[in-house]
């Protein structure tokens, strides 16, 4: 089954490859209208893996990436049509040039080819990744987890339908329709068929794919996030971020999990801080230092350091300079982001050049990462790795490049 999958991948790569703009930008439209059109099929669909997810005790930060509504559902068609409104990278001449024997040279950007997406809990990622890979001239194979497999059958079955219509081959976009782990490995070994394979889940699931995987990875989306509060830090402002930062939405991967306190303020700081994260129902772990402090906190061990909780916990850590902050972050961290609160601009300039990670802030939450918060438009993950991307995702970072020279009967001598 899976060989057979990539093999029609495979070949609609080399279609999608020749296809225009104005070609996959109508591919998309049809393909939001038909979300919003099947908004009934699919929502009932996701009701099946709620209550399924709801008998298993899943915790609620994960049920609310699970969960579907019309708003959602909305909000997935309105990416699609952003997307389509993005300028088409394929075809962009990077740079070119003639060398002294006359020949022309020019780097090309164009599609990788089928891309493959292993990713948990979220359907969203279903039509998120199906648009952004039609937009860069890629074929997609997704597999979601067992706890989305209905909502992520009949969302793929919505968008392949819509293709019909288009001249977007229907199998450029695949859902592999077995939650089995086996099937799974299967597709980490389809290296003759699948240019690259991204992992968007958790750290487990990531840590799986690194290793089993034959096709190249790009590593995304484990989230440890830290946000510092330097000794001159405007305090006014550091509260509501490190709010915003853990409670909007604690169960995805640019939610803050750690928080770092200089030493200075830590004994007028920590309790206010802690009763307001206690209000909005965030367990506090902390250091010997900040249970001092507050003796309710609960005691972190070394393993919450590294820990990313994708719910209402938040690790505090007292510091005794900008140095040990930036220490702390890049042993603990996991590459994605981290922000600084401070009103000096030469600490905020050190830690943002020192802090190893795709996105480092100054006077903001780490909450911003995020391809439409970029200005990216829909991101297929975060890569939390050097290469061949850094950061959001969007239709640019699932291209590579081509060169085409242009002769006139040279030969090398």
């Amino acid at each position: 089954m899976i060989e057979e999958i990539c093999q029609k991948a495979k070949a609609a790569s080399i279609q999608m490859a020749k296809l225009s703009a104005d070609q996959k930008n109508a591919a998309l439209c049809q393909m939001a209208n038909a979300l919003e059109a099947n908004a009934e099929k699919i929502l009932a669909a996701n009701k099946i893996d709620v209550e399924a997810a709801k008998a298993k005790n899943l915790k609620a930060s994960l049920l609310d990436r699970l969960a579907l509504d019309q708003k959602k559902i909305q909000n997935m068609a309105k990416e699609l049509r952003e997307v389509s409104t993005l300028a088409d990278p394929i075809g962009t001449i990077l740079s070119s040039w003639t060398r002294p024997n006359g020949l022309i040279i020019s780097q090309i950007r164009v599609p990788i080819g089928v891309v493959g997406v292993i990713y948990e809990s979220r359907p969203n990622v279903t039509s998120d990744s199906a648009g952004i890979c039609i937009k860069s001239g890629n074929a997609v194979i997704l597999r979601g987890g067992s706890d989305a497999l209905q909502s992520n059958l009949i969302i793929g079955e919505v968008l392949r339908y819509a293709l019909l219509s288009t001249n977007v081959p229907t199998d450029a976009i695949q859902v592999v329709n077995s939650p089995d782990r086996k099937v799974a490995e299967e597709l980490m070994s389809m290296r003759e068929y699948i240019d690259i394979l991204i992992p968007r889940g958790g750290a487990d699931l990531i840590k799986t794919v690194i290793e089993k995987s034959k096709i190249p990875v790009i590593e995304t989306g484990t989230g440890n996030c830290h946000i510092y509060i330097e000794e001159d830090a405007d305090l006014e402002i550091a509260t509501p971020i490190i709010i915003n930062a853990k409670v909007q939405r604690p169960g995805v991967c640019n939610a803050v999990e750690k928080l770092l306190i200089h030493s200075k303020i830590a004994k007028t700081y920590i309790p206010k801080i802690v009763t307001e994260l206690h209000k909005n129902g965030v367990e506090v772990r902390g250091d010997q230092k900040t249970c001092q402090i507050m003796p309710d906190v609960k005691a972190a061990t070394e393993q919450d350091w590294y820990t990313e909780y994708l719910d209402l916990i938040i690790g505090i850590k007292v510091v005794e300079n900008l140095q040990e902050a930036i220490e702390h972050i890049n042993k603990y961290g996991t590459k994605h982001s981290e922000s600084i609160i401070s009103c000096d601009f030469s600490k905020a300039t050190r830690f943002l050049q020192e802090v190893d990670s795709a996105a480092v802030y100054w006077n903001a939450s780490t909450r911003f990462t995020d391809g439409n918060q970029f200005g990216l438009g829909t991101e297929i993950g975060i890569s939390t790795q050097k290469l061949h991307t850094r950061g959001p995702m969007s239709i640019q970072h699932l291209t590579t490049t081509k060169y085409v020279i242009l002769g006139s009967g040279q030969i090398r001598k």
